[in-house]
This record gives structure tokens, C-alpha cells and sequence, in this order.
């Protein structure tokens, strides 16, 4: 073990979900202040979404934990049960003893008297259902019921549902609509991004003990990042292989090696050379589209002249500095005395590489990304430096021909001194939707490998 190398009083990667390691930034912590609000303040049926391994599991825990003495939590963790076997253990949960052979009406009668007994004491109860997106459809159906239950216009019985994404798909059906309506909040834990995961690494580390220097370098952090898509348990367990890797080697720092070594591993070597081929194609079809663009004249087509951009307009597609190589238009630009360090917004027509169709793109889409709900998702199409926007324009001429011109859309960021173009398709409610816009695409488009991402990551 490397304990004893890196001065660690307990391992600080395990998966199994442990308290002590939760950790409190890329909106785990914020997501678990807002549920323990909205159980104290009865707001009823609250969803929970992330995809496998990125934390719902360690956020119900410590949910649990953080909940005081006042609430009784019925904890639901193997939800594949009836709606038999739900009414029971939640009756058991409260600590109800209920004949076998009671009606369903009597059941239902002894729940109401034991939750309105708990609130005369100034207590509340909640239930916590794990692995939401497999409760099967009749027991959904018991659930609804479950949350129905109150008095005096006040909810009893708050119930959280964590799931993965396809949770949201199976509540967006129509015969779930009662269900979807009773829904207060929604919550999304997205994957972390590479600065999160670096944050993440040394949170868990100081944890465990360790007081020295950052042990993770920032190339064998950005492998980490692209290996495991952001997901914490992936995170942990190459985490893990890496610090043994570097104690054998009797290095303090994990390097971009020790990564590598974890990956081959592990279940991500696949990931890992996916990811590489992904890459390799993407930077081909780039340069194939760069010269195409070339070939056909676009260049010299948008570098006539362009009417002058006023002061308004500068501040009206401000772009605000994003954690990611491009961003988008915040919803709060920056005043103009005091632009940020980072990124400094600019209107197209002072970017003379920009050609007519990008720069029209950029002006149109300014509303829609200062608005749109930042848990939906787009299809990003491509995004080159501004040096060769030639390729953006490329793509969105085809494209427009290709796809629905209307769900078009294209951002503009100059940051640290670089400046990006994004061409962006539709807004979907769910990374599930957004892969199945993906799947009907033509070749033509799916040969530039376009991806989901979610709109607040662009924020």
C-alpha cells in the first residue's frame, strides 16, 4: 500500500461511499443544502439525476447524515419491489405495525394518522429511494400515492427518487404525467470537470491525512479527466492505481505515467484509447474541412468589410470566462470599465477571420444562450480556434442544408488571449435526447463526431 509513502492515515480512494470523503464542490455540495431544505420545508417529490458513478449514492448518505434527529428517513436502497413491498417498508420505517391482510385503504389510513402523529410532535418524515430509475412502472404508481398523502394542504410525506439519466426519460413518458406534475425540484449531478477533478483529488487526499505539495500533476489530472468522463467513482478508482504506480517507483507526485499504468489496469484502457481515436479523427476532420473551406472561396468571402459593432452590441454578447478551453454568453456580461482577466468579449464584426454565416449564428443565438435552461443539453458540431473559422463556417453552410437551420446556433469567446468559435445544435432535456438527435443525423454530420454537452458548462 501506499499509506506510509504519502503520509496517509486511511486510503483515501475507495468507492464505497464514506462521509468523511464527501466531496462539497461541483454543485454535491450546494445540491445537498437544497435537499435538506426541501424536506424540512415539506416541498414534496424531488428527483435527483447522474449518470453511474457520479455520486447519488454518496449524496443520499450523506443526506441522511445531515438530516437532524426530527426526521424519521425511510431509506429505500434496493428498489426493485412491489407496491406491496414499498407500502411495507415504508410502514415498517415508521414504525407502524400493520396486519398482513389490511385492506389497502387501512394501510393508506394508518400511514395519514402516523404522519399527522409526527407532525403534532414536530416531527416530518422523508423517503429516499436509490436507483429510482428501475422501480418498476406499478410501483411508480404507488409512489404517487404515497406522495398524495397530507393535511391541511401540507405535504407528509416527502419523497426523494435518485436515479440515472433515464430516470428523467422514464418520467417525461405520457402515463407518468400525474407522477412528473407532483415534481418540485429536479437535480442533475454533472460530471466533474478537469479543474473539479483536480479540487476532488486533493479534497480526498487532506482527508485522508496528507499535508504535503499537490500530488496529482496537471497532464496526469487532464488524462484522469478524459479516461473517466468526469465521474467521481472512476475518478477514484485510477486515482487509486496511480498513487500505488508512483509509491512503487518511489516518486511523491503522480504523474501522467502513473496514469497510464492505471488505465491499463483497469475497465478504462477501452475509454482511454476511444477517447484517443475520437480525438484523432476529430483533428483530421477538422483539417479536412479546413481546406475545404479554403478550396471554396469562404476565406475571401468573409473578409469584406463589415459594419462597425457599437458599444451596445459589445455588451450585449459579452462573453464571460469559462472553466472550459471555450465558453459562452454569460448571463451577466461584465461591465465594460473593468473586462475580466480571463476572457473579454468581442462582437463578430471585430473578428475579421469570423465569415458571414458564423457571424450571423453568433448575433441570432446571443437570447437563447443567455436563457436557456442550463440542465438541457446541444450537439456541439464543431469549435476551432478563430484562426481556422474557416471550418466553422464550413460546417454550419453544410449543416444548414443538412439539419434544421432554426436549431443552429454558434458562440464566440476570446480567452487568455485566444480566441474560439463553437457551432452548436437544438436544446434537449435530456443527454439521452440529445444521443438521439445525434443517431439521426446524416453521415456528413456524424463524420464530424458531434457529442452532447450540457448548457450551464458553457456558462
Amino acid at each position: 500500500m501506499y499509506l506510509e509513502h504519502f503520509g496517509l492515515s486511511v486510503p483515501p480512494f475507495r468507492i464505497t461511499p464514506d462521509n468523511r470523503f464527501f466531496f462539497p464542490g461541483a454543485n454535491r455540495g450546494t445540491t445537498l443544502e437544497a435537499l435538506v431544505y426541501a424536506i424540512t420545508h415539506d416541498e414534496g417529490f424531488v428527483t435527483v439525476s447522474g449518470a453511474a458513478g457520479s455520486g447519488k449514492t454518496a449524496l443520499c448518505r450523506m443526506l441522511i447524515e445531515r438530516l437532524s434527529a426530527q426526521v424519521v428517513v425511510v431509506h429505500l436502497a434496493y428498489p426493485m419491489l412491489s407496491p406491496e413491498d414499498v407500502r411495507r417498508a415504508v410502514i415498517g420505517g415508521l414504525g407502524l405495525a400493520v396486519p398482513d391482510n389490511a385492506a389497502s385503504d387501512a394501510v393508506q389510513a394508518a400511514l395519514l394518522g402516523q404522519l399527522e402523529a409526527l407532525q403534532g410532535a414536530g416531527r416530518r418524515a422523508v423517503v429516499l429511494i436509490d436507483e429510482a430509475h428501475t422501480v418498476p412502472a406499478e410501483t411508480l404508481d404507488e409512489v404517487k400515492r404515497l406522495s398524495d398523502l397530507a393535511s391541511n394542504r401540507r405535504k407528509l410525506l416527502p419523497l426523494v427518487l435518485f436515479g440515472q439519466p433515464e430516470l428523467n426519460d422514464i418520467l417525461a413518458r405520457p402515463d407518468m404525467r400525474q407522477l412528473r406534475e407532483r415534481i418540485t425540484h429536479n437535480f442533475a449531478l454533472a460530471p466533474l470537470m478537469p479543474e473539479e477533478i483536480s479540487q476532488f483529488l486533493d479534497f480526498r487526499l487532506r482527508a485522508a491525512g496528507y499535508r504535503g505539495a499537490e500530488v496529482f500533476c496537471a497532464a496526469a489530472v487532464a488524462l484522469m479527466a478524459a479516461t473517466s468522463l468526469g465521474l467521481p467513482r472512476r475518478v477514484n478508482v485510477l486515482a487509486d492505481k496511480a498513487l500505488l504506480a508512483a509509491a512503487d517507483a518511489g516518486r511523491r507526485q503522480v504523474t501522467k505515467k502513473d496514469v497510464r499504468t492505471a488505465i491499463g489496469n483497469s475497465e478504462f484502457a477501452a475509454t482511454a484509447r476511444k477517447f484517443q481515436q475520437r480525438k484523432e479523427l476529430r483533428v483530421a476532420a477538422g483539417a479536412a474541412l479546413g481546406v475545404l473551406a479554403l478550396a471554396l472561396g469562404w476565406r475571401a468571402a468573409h473578409e469584406a468589410a463589415a459594419p462597425a459593432a457599437t458599444t451596445a452590441t459589445l455588451r450585449q454578447i459579452s462573453v464571460a470566462a469559462s472553466p472550459e478551453a471555450d465558453g459562452v454568453p454569460s448571463g451577466a456580461p461584465p461591465p465594460a470599465a473593468a473586462p475580466s482577466p480571463h476572457a473579454t468579449a468581442a462582437a463578430p464584426a471585430n473578428w475579421p477571420e469570423l465569415a458571414p454565416a458564423t457571424s450571423r449564428l453568433i448575433a441570432a443565438s446571443r437570447d437563447w444562450l443567455l436563457t436557456a435552461p442550463g440542465d438541457h443539453w446541444f450537439v456541439q458540431l464543431a469549435r476551432q480556434e478563430v484562426a481556422a473559422a474557416a471550418t466553422v463556417e464550413a460546417v454550419a453552410l453544410d449543416a444548414s442544408r443538412l439539419l434544421d437551420p432554426a436549431q443552429l446556433r454558434a458562440y464566440a469567446i476570446e480567452r487568455e488571449g485566444v480566441r474560439r468559435v463553437g457551432l452548436i445544435y437544438g436544446e434537449f432535456a435530456s443527454y439521452a435526447d440529445a444521443a438521439v438527435a445525434i443517431d439521426a443525423m446524416p453521415a456528413a454530420i456524424k463524420a464530424l463526431l458531434p457529442y452532447p454537452r450540457q448548457i450551464h458548462r458553457l456558462r
